[in-house]
């Protein structure tokens, strides 16, 4: 998807970004340009966002560091590389990763303010908070965790600098309210998502209880830090998941710069362990090697094809062998046409439901004709393949979601089924005719 927005030329990119996908229009700046200069590559697609996450790695080093010290902000920094979450969208070629970059600076940027109350590095501050809600606007939750940490004298300086933060992303946020309907395929959030929330909430209290309540003296540096790396994990989350319940907007790597919160508790929690008696070290770097040894499978899992939920190359590859060209294509769920983003050759067969290109609509995935012209486009085929998202996914409830599925329940059988991953490719030809 970013590749098939950020190459095209920029007049086209400007306009298609004032209909669809203006919420990630910056990063799409950012890579077109990327793109120019370097040519269009996977390289220079995922490059950014490996460097934003050694970057946010070295920033949340750093608030440990000046919070807890040198020993604090190397655990804190090296738990943050470790995470999951943080492997996976190093490697993809989307914002999220700078987002949480220049929230973890600006944290950062907030911890010296607080400090120094100055007016430049309150000025940074505003800045790089700024830039992360133009890159992505719900950068902005950072702000609830960040007021947990100024003190009372300060507040009159943060409000300032929120409401200049504020002020700036409105724009965009007028501009993305109008484009509401994108998020539309979102489902509600699962149990099991509030689950996991629940335990890495328990894992967070854990390591504050190891680093300073089971303390006699902490200092205020300590409690600062814990009170930043609480608010950082605890709060963006969940706001955002308090709002899912009137309109689902979850996902987790909305607010993945939370995650930087977590592994400021942990390597707090690790640097108090570490100073304890050399049983209780050997025991603790034992534990750590088993823990990281876990992780192995997942990191191993997270670099493979299998791990997207949207494989598009395969899901091109395999429409390729089953498509031939005298063959219809219908996609019942309009967004599994995006496989044509990533694939620069010709689409087998025809696209039935197809009136105009993305390119030609400045849309992401094209316009489609009426439903009674797709009907009789329909009709006049002997096979058709149709492409449709996994069971338990949501799918489009419009008169022309209807118009497909119906048709082919109506004149036409089903004579095979293939599943990639994100993707359901099922084979419909006229009755006797499989």
């Amino acid at each position: 998807m970013t590749i098939g927005l950020a190459s095209r030329d920029l007049p086209d990119l400007w306009q298609t970004l004032g209909h669809i996908d203006a919420v990630h229009g910056l990063y799409y700046l950012l890579m077109h340009g990327l793109f120019d200069v370097f040519g269009t590559d996977v390289v220079v697609l995922r490059l950014p966002s490996v460097l934003a996450a050694a970057a946010a790695a070295g920033g949340v080093a750093m608030i440990g560091l000046h919070l807890a010290g040198p020993r604090a902000g190397l655990c804190a920094g090296t738990v943050f590389v470790v995470l999951p979450g943080v492997q996976r969208y190093a490697q993809e070629g989307r914002s999220y990763a700078l987002v949480c970059a220049l929230v973890v600076w600006a944290t950062y940027a907030l911890v010296r303010a607080v400090e120094q109350d100055r007016r430049g590095v309150w000025a940074a501050y505003t800045a790089l908070l700024l830039t992360a809600c133009l890159v992505h606007e719900f950068a902005v939750l950072a702000l609830a965790a960040h007021a947990l940490m100024v003190p009372r004298a300060m507040r009159r300086t943060f409000v300032a600098a929120a409401v200049y933060a504020i002020v700036g992303l409105a724009p965009l946020v007028l501009v993305s309210m109008r484009q509401s309907t994108q998020v539309g395929w979102l489902d509600a959030t699962k149990p099991d998502e509030y689950a996991h929330f629940s335990l890495m909430t328990g894992v967070a209290l854990a390591a504050v209880w190891i680093a300073v309540a089971g303390r006699r003296a902490p200092t205020a540096d300590e409690r600062r830090l814990v009170v930043l790396g609480l608010g950082l994990f605890l709060v963006p989350t969940g706001l955002l998941m308090l709002l899912a319940l009137a309109k689902p907007l979850y996902l987790d790597r909305y607010v993945l710069y939370g995650v930087a919160g977590l592994a400021l508790l942990l390597g707090a929690a690790f640097d108090q362990v570490l100073r304890r008696g050399r049983g209780v070290r050997a025991g603790v770097v034992v534990a750590a090697v088993i823990a990281c040894a876990a992780l192995v499978p997942t990191a191993l899992d997270l670099r493979t094809p299998a791990s997207r939920s949207d494989d598009m190359t395969a899901l091109g590859a395999v429409l390729r062998e089953t498509v031939r060209p005298d063959d219809g294509v219908v996609y019942l769920s309009v967004k599994r046409r995006a496989w044509e983003l990533a694939e620069h050759r010709p689409a087998p067969g025809m696209d039935l439901a197809r009136a105009r290109g993305p390119l030609a609509s400045h849309s992401l995935y094209g316009t489609e004709v009426a439903p009674a012209e797709l009907r009789a486009r329909m009709l006049v085929r002997h096979r058709i393949v149709a492409v449709d998202s996994p069971s338990g996914v949501t799918v489009e409830d419009s008169a022309m979601a209807r118009a497909k599925r119906d048709t082919l329940a109506d004149h036409f059988e089903a004579c095979g089924k293939r599943t990639v991953d994100g993707s359901v490719i099922t084979l419909y030809a006229r009755p006797g005719r499989c």
